[in-house]
């Protein structure tokens, strides 16, 4: 019993904390920065460029019609996020880094969620990072800690998979 309540804890902390910092990061750029405004930091290595996506990852699926999109993007997405919240929380088989790991994919996703909800339907993204013109597609936060998620999660999964062969 003590252990579910210190992973519910840990796993609600850790969702609402990348939520947060999330939300946060993206209204800082919302009401700093002009649409389409950008900044370069560190020699040009981070850039910070304020654009609004109607579409998914690097505007995968912005041509959708608007019907398609807010079936994938606000219904699939918020109950994909859902899933992996409640999996982490309660499903009781889970490993810690599987835990942590849905966590993670479902703060990222909810992140987004709470923007297309909030924002007609687009995501606030405002991050870029490369050197030279090896550069990243704009993104956010929220963008982030779905891929840390995504990752760990599969790493996890490939290292259970190969002790278990």
């Amino acid at each position: 019993m003590k252990r579910s309540i210190t992973r519910i804890i840990f796993a609600s902390v850790l969702f609402l904390g990348c939520v947060g910092c999330d939300q946060l990061t993206k209204g800082v750029v919302r009401s700093h920065m002009m649409l389409g405004e950008g900044q370069s930091f560190l020699s040009d290595t981070v850039r910070l460029t304020y654009v609004e996506n109607s579409g998914a990852f690097l505007s995968f699926g912005e041509a959708l019609p608007d019907h398609v999109k807010t079936t994938i993007f606000i219904v699939g997405v918020g109950l994909i996020s859902l899933g992996a919240l409640l999996a982490a929380l309660f499903v009781r088989r889970l490993g810690h880094w599987q835990v942590v790991a849905l966590s993670l994919i479902a703060s990222g996703g909810i992140g987004n969620w709470i923007d297309r909800l909030t924002n007609d339907g687009r995501v606030t993204d405002f991050l870029n990072v490369g050197v030279g013109s090896l550069r990243t597609g704009i993104f956010n936060v929220a963008d982030m800690v779905l891929m840390a998620g995504v990752a760990l999660y599969v790493v996890g999964s490939g290292r259970r998979a190969a002790r278990t062969i």
